[in-house]
């Protein structure tokens, strides 16, 4: 299937860790992506128990001419615990796509993420001569990498400043826990909210922000 139609120029497929850690990092991602006019597409964003996980994978990066993986897990974080591999082998899916694909395909645009400097190296030599950004699993740090690589990638020219962006998305975290929790939302609603949810909130607000 061909990548066709503007919502391909618009996707930013997210490849990451989902668990309650990463949630401090996932949002803030998934704000800044919206904030920049475009559109984050998610593995968790559909519910549907018959689908093929890794078929719904490969038509999320199909359809995303941008895509953020974040291989911050590829360490074990305690004795006895295995390593994520999920991150690397959707990464291995997105360079083949790029190498393989049509035309459209091998335009895409790829960040690859770490916790710390060149600690990828110690598990995917073969990345050895990537430009991998690191983002020391502070939040901030990550809006500001995302942010710097989509205007490049995008050729966006003037966006607001990743310092802007992060101080708009602390004022949606504490408009939204405020508005949920006067909607009757517990706080165990709100940290295992659906990512796909939590995506329209964020367009909501930024809609209302801007008076649309």
């Amino acid at each position: 299937m061909p990548a066709q139609g503007k919502a391909f120029d618009e996707n930013v497929f997210l490849n990451c860790p989902f668990d309650e850690e990463y949630l401090k990092l996932l949002r803030p991602l998934l704000f800044t992506i919206l904030a920049l006019g475009f559109y984050p597409r998610i593995a968790s964003e559909r519910l549907d128990s018959l689908e093929s996980r890794i078929d719904k994978i490969c038509k999320l990066i199909q359809s995303s001419r941008y895509s953020i993986h974040d291989l911050s897990r590829l360490k074990a974080g305690e004795v006895g615990e295995f390593s994520r591999m999920n991150m690397p082998f959707e990464l291995g899916i997105e360079l083949g796509c790029r190498r393989f694909g049509s035309e459209d395909l091998r335009k895409k645009r790829c960040l690859v993420l770490e916790k710390d400097a060149h600690e990828y190296r110690k598990a995917l030599s073969d990345l050895s001569g990537f430009d991998i950004k690191h983002h020391d699993n502070e939040p901030e740090s990550a809006v500001r990498v995302v942010r710097d690589w989509l205007r490049e990638a995008a050729n966006l020219g003037r966006v607001p400043s990743a310092t802007r962006i992060w101080y708009r998305f602390t004022d949606f975290a504490s408009d939204f826990y405020d508005t949920r929790k006067a909607e009757g939302f517990t706080d165990d609603d709100l940290n295992m909210m659906p990512v796909k949810e939590y995506v329209e909130f964020i367009a909501e607000w930024l809609a209302d922000e801007r008076g649309v």
